[in-house]
């Protein structure tokens, strides 16, 4: 439950606490669950429980061959609060997990794969596993609600406090079953929402619409319950756009700014930029151009003023919003994701009801079968695939994407109906495919660098459904020689047929160089201003290299790294994705392109004005000239010359509204 946090601010009667009190009652022998991603069976959970609260929980999924399989032993005391953890099994990686936690009277002690710990403390503490379990979140909320002003310190670091938001009565045999709505907060940066059943266990957690986990035998009323964790989060998340954005009542007029043109890479120093509404309405020198009367006016002092960014790989989710802000993303295209739950946040973001930046789509298509992608669009005949590509475009998606388990076969249909259609058409390259060859059916981009290497590693490793299409990498990248014929006239092939690369490589970087017990390199600049549990996730380590083959892992990641350096030298369109954090990821995604050998205004380019044309909303956005749409960022430093300055933006402008990072930050549990 660590993915997600929470507190949704609803103060309800206490009327609504009995139903959650039963905690006390007798639990029942055993609980089961079922696991369900997008819809689909994924996995399964089981609570088999003792007299004096122990509990033994086993909880196993499975995501395109990826996925963990633990299982926990647990006991408590009178508070529920635990005294003993144990969990083995393996994490998502496959990578072997054994964690061991202990409370006694000279205080508590804790080791897993990623950390190990003591604290002498005695007041009450909550321990959340490394490894956790769905079920945790019950235990969890049944402490916090014994608990004095239902908060409760949490081991190794933080503190989690609970709102019951109310009950549910569901269907149940002929009768009526009452659930228990409650949000926690402190786990990470967003409402972490879990429903109750009336003996005090865990009865679901939507898991916010991706990988949902509900009582055996009432996997049909997921979807309601998910509606209402999304009316939560629509209130909370409301009330922080209330909060956070600030709109010029009479224009903006920003002074003394050093402006970036990522058409030319030249920054020109003490300008003026003009906003009225929405819209840029005049750039000029200073002094040069009268100021709107009311206007609100800013004195950048000779900061760095540039376009807003493009995060060009996204899977958006409420709490994407304001991390993408503060990070000077105003604009970002999700990659797959469930209809409703992305036109609802396009809805709120685009309205300014909530925080968050633009929203272009693309709609995911992906085969049935044991490594299927999360998603409910599958499709296995030439009819479904081709209903689905012209729903997503009367929808008004802008791209397609293809993934690995498609059968190959309904590649060409897919991608001329999606050009008809005036659709971009990109992806992973579905198995037994090469990356040649779906450039030469029409591929407009590729997602993710691992594809292109693998276009060369098709007779060793044919099925690409699996995580051996990371393992591939790890074995084989280092291999490769990048100034080869093959290798050169492949890269000419995606140059000569405009097709662009969307490598991501900041996702790459954990997975291949991290190290379990230390921080994902990717997030080392910034994993200690992180709520303290969002920083454990950052500790499990990446991918497990065979023995003896960690350092050639390394170089296969600096393989992938070398080939985005290729591409740029020899004019292969890049975007800027992360797959990965909102925000931070995107930061180090940056820097990333910049070691690869890409001088920084050109990454700038990049993230700004080449995302913008790919979109073909180079009118709008992408540069800070009259006319455009007001998404510009303010930053110290000059990211133009020092890339690692990206990560010092002082204000956000996003449609002509105005947020500042640092507010954001306190917000959402960020150091500033």
């Amino acid at each position: 439950f660590m993915r997600r946090a929470a507190l949704c601010l609803i103060v309800l009667s206490p009327a609504v606490l009995p139903a959650v009190g039963h905690a006390a009652d007798p639990a029942p022998t055993e609980a089961r669950y079922k696991a369900l991603m997008f819809g689909n069976p994924a996995g399964a959970a089981s609570c088999r429980m003792r007299a004096g609260g122990g509990r033994d929980c086993d909880f196993e999924y499975n995501d395109r061959g990826r996925g963990p399989k633990l299982h926990q032993v647990m006991e408590v005391d009178a508070q529920g609060l635990p005294t003993k953890v144990e969990v083995t099994g393996n994490d998502y990686f496959k990578v072997p997990v054994k964690e061991a936690f202990a409370r006694e009277a000279a205080g508590a002690s804790w080791s897993s794969q990623g950390e190990s710990g003591k604290n002498a403390a005695s007041a009450p503490a909550f321990y959340v596993s490394f490894n956790n379990l769905p079920t945790d979140g019950a235990v969890l909320a049944l402490a916090l609600l014994r608990a004095k002003d239902h908060r409760l310190t949490l081991l190794p670091a933080g503190e989690a406090r609970l709102h019951v938001l109310g009950e549910k009565k569901l269907p149940a045999g002929g009768s009526t079953r009452t659930v228990s709505h409650v949000a926690i907060q402190g786990l990470g940066f967003s409402p972490f929402y879990l429903w109750l059943d009336a003996d005090g266990g865990l009865f679901a957690d939507t898991g916010g619409g991706w990988l949902g986990v509900v009582r055996e035998g009432f996997e049909s009323v997921l979807p309601d319950l998910l509606k209402e964790d999304q009316r939560a989060e629509t209130e909370y998340f409301a009330g922080l756009g209330a909060q956070l954005a600030h709109r010029p009542a009479k224009g903006l007029v920003i002074t003394g700014a050093r402006l970036f043109d990522p058409a030319t890479g030249s920054v020109t120093p003490g300008t003026t930029i003009v906003v009225a509404g929405n819209r840029i309405q005049a750039v000029a020198a200073d002094g040069s151009i009268p100021v709107p009367d009311g206007a609100q006016k800013i004195d950048a002092r000779g900061r760095f003023v540039m376009p807003g960014m493009w995060d060009m790989h996204s899977h958006l989710s409420s709490s994407d919003g304001p991390l993408d802000i503060a990070a000077g993303v105003t604009s970002a295209r999700d990659m797959a994701n469930d209809i409703d739950i992305l036109t609802a946040l396009k809805t709120s973001w685009d309205s300014g009801q909530a925080v968050g930046p633009r929203v272009h789509r693309a709609g995911f298509i992906d085969g049935p079968g044991p490594y299927a992608g999360p998603s409910k669009v599958l499709v296995d005949n030439p009819k479904d695939a081709l209903m689905w590509v012209d729903r997503y475009a009367d929808l008004g998606y802008e791209q397609i994407k293809l993934y690995s388990s498609l059968d190959p076969k309904l590649v060409p249909p897919i991608i001329t109906e999606a050009h008809r259609r005036g659709l971009r058409v990109s992806g992973h390259i579905p198995a037994f495919m090469t990356a040649e060859q779906c450039v030469k059916l029409g591929f407009d981009e590729i997602q993710h660098a691992n594809f292109l290497l693998l276009n060369f590693f098709a007779k060793e490793v044919p099925d690409t459904r699996t995580p051996a299409r990371f393992h591939a990498i790890g074995e084989r990248g280092a291999g490769l020689d990048l100034q080869s014929r093959p290798v050169q006239d492949f890269i000419h092939l995606l140059r000569d047929k405009h097709v662009v690369s969307d490598p991501t490589l900041v996702t790459f970087e954990g997975m291949f160089l991290g190290k379990a017990g230390e921080i994902d390199p990717a997030f080392a600049a910034v994993a200690d201003r992180l709520p303290p549990q969002v920083r454990r996730g950052f500790l499990g380590g990446g991918l497990q290299a065979p023995a003896g083959m960690e350092e050639r892992y390394h170089q296969g990641f600096r393989a992938m790294q070398h080939m985005v350096g290729e591409l740029y030298k020899n004019g292969v369109q890049i975007v800027a994705g992360t797959d990965s954090l909102a925000g931070f990821a995107y930061h180090r995604e940056l820097e990333l392109y910049v070691e690869a050998g890409i001088p920084a205004p050109v990454v700038l380019r990049i993230a700004t004005l080449d995302a913008a044309r790919v979109m073909k909303s180079d009118g709008e956005v992408g540069t800070v000239a009259p006319g455009m749409l007001a998404d510009l960022i303010v930053l110290d430093g000059d990211p133009s010359v020092r890339i690692s300055d990206i990560r010092k933006v002082q204000l956000v402008i996003k449609d002509g509204v105005l947020y500042h990072p640092d507010e954001i930050d306190r917000a959402i549990g960020v150091l500033p």
